[in-house]
């Protein structure tokens, strides 16, 4: 028999808010353990939770990007359960009116389109971290993360393998940073996934028993594990056997899933509405008001770089893969109206130099106005490309004025003729022995010699008029 895999992911995104949920603590990442709490997000006895309306700003704003209905009146709910990490030994979060419902989101692969459903879109509170110390036999908890806000994406069961997941976990997380609403570094947990994974027979509209992978924070071991569960769960049906729901453990180093526990259900919860927090009514002119402020979405600009500046799909694609580059692109486009130079300096020197750095593409801070002034320079004859890439990397690295460096420098095109024909004279009556080859057909000699012109002139002049002259001269 032929099985297939079916998938859907619970994706967890923290919110990019100043300050927590229900508390004014701060949000960000790192820190001393244990600085960023307060009594609220520790659940002392005698606080009360007062809900930050940008959350709620910030989950309409996705379910718009996602297509999803939005929750005229929505709720809070308490979700029971002890776990260290937790100190309340409750969650605030949304069972029975999420705040955005069927939704959908299209991705492609190979060419193919694919719509994928969004079953909800819910807001919660996100718990501490564990840091598990095996060596002391100990466990220390790190309670920063407590109350930081979450939204919770979860899909109907519409993927069908690890390419569509991956494929739908990386434009989810372009789509949430271009509407501005996480950073998604999922290094830094802000972007984490739980996946559950089934197989049935080929054709089959009944959905198999499903396994939970937790916590997946990269799209490499998302891929890896939705590959091993999927064939371990074919061959314990291929051997008779019969799959338990549970929750499993992905380990990295071991590249297999383990057993955590029996999978829970709702009412393993004990879920009862928040009694802390009124309901939330959302109006028409808040929903109108949010959709009317929406950031052009990647797919849009995607198609608008295409028609707009005639760039290929894979160049448009390649560009707006990060919003920071979109946005650099775009306003050095503008002040010197020539896209396809500023694309090839963005995805040459600049993405070389993200690389080198180790840097985040969104954290780059460079000044499209520099950017822009450099194109012009090298467009106009006044520096050649070789000292476009180093005066780029003065720009990168040290936000330098381009026009003062190139000046100080002495780095301007040299646009004497004489000076250069002369130069190459003396270049030639140096080397002898190579305009002796270039005489006999060895065409290699000429290379040498172009480059031993442009040392000489410490690569100032344009390479087409070297060329041209050398050629003049040999001639002669």
């Amino acid at each position: 028999m032929i099985y297939e895999t079916v998938v859907g992911l619970e994706v967890h995104v923290e919110l990019s808010t100043k300050t927590k949920i229900f508390c004014g603590c701060t949000t960000q990442f790192g820190g001393d353990p244990n600085t960023h709490v307060c009594p609220i997000c520790c659940g002392m006895p005698g606080t009360l939770p007062l809900l930050n309306k940008e959350v709620v700003d910030y989950a309409i704003r996705t379910g718009l990007a996602l297509n999803c209905d939005i929750t005229r009146k929505t709720k809070f709910d308490r979700k029971n359960y002890f776990y260290p990490d937790l100190p309340k030994a409750y969650q605030i979060s949304q069972l029975y009116l999420p705040i955005c419902t069927n939704g959908n989101f299209e991705i492609e692969i190979n060419g193919r389109k694919k719509q994928i459903g969004i079953h909800e879109i819910h807001m919660e509170e996100d718990a501490g971290k564990l840091i598990h110390d095996e060596s002391a036999n100990h466990t220390l908890i790190d309670y920063n993360r407590c109350g930081v806000p979450l939204l919770e994406i979860v899909t109907e069961p519409d993927l069908s393998s690890s390419e569509e997941a991956a494929v739908f976990l990386e434009k989810l997380r372009e789509t949430l940073m271009y509407i501005n609403v996480s950073d998604c570094r999922m290094q830094e947990g802000s972007m984490r996934a739980d996946v559950n994974v089934s197989v049935r027979p080929a054709g089959s509209d009944t959905l198999g028993t499903r396994a939970e992978l937790k916590n997946m924070s990269s799209f490499k071991a998302i891929r890896k594990a939705i590959e091993y569960e999927s064939k371990r769960q074919i061959n314990i049906l291929v051997g008779g056997g019969m799959i338990l729901q549970e929750t499993r453990r992905w380990d990295e180093a071991k590249e297999k899933s383990f057993t955590m526990r029996s999978k829970e259900n709702a009412q393993d919860y004990r879920y009862f509405p928040e009694p802390n927090i009124l309901p939330v009514e959302i109006s028409e002119e808040k929903i109108n008001m949010i959709k009317n402020n929406m950031p052009e979405l990647p797919d849009k600009k995607r198609e608008r770089y295409i028609k707009e500046y005639g760039l290929s799909e894979y160049d448009s694609s390649v560009i707006t893969s990060e919003r920071n580059l979109a946005f650099i692109f775009e306003k050095s486009v503008i002040i010197c109206g020539k896209p396809k130079e500023v694309l090839n300096m963005i995805t040459g020197e600049m993405m070389r130099l993200i690389s080198e750095t180790g840097q985040n593409a969104d954290d780059v801070k460079i000044s499209p106005e520099k950017i822009a002034s450099l194109v012009n320079m090298i467009s106009e004859g006044k520096i050649n490309r070789t000292v476009g890439k180093e005066v780029f990397e003065e720009i990168f690295r040290n936000d330098t004025d381009p026009e003062k460096y190139v000046t100080e420098k002495g780095l301007m095109m040299i646009e004497d003729t004489d000076l250069i024909e002369k130069t190459i004279k003396y270049i030639l009556e140096k080397n002898q022995r190579s305009v002796e080859d270039i005489r006999n057909g060895k065409t290699k000699a000429f290379g040498f010699l172009v480059g031993e012109s442009m040392k000489a002139l410490k690569g100032k002049a344009d390479p087409k008029t070297v060329n041209e002259l050398l050629k003049k001269l040999l001639i002669k």
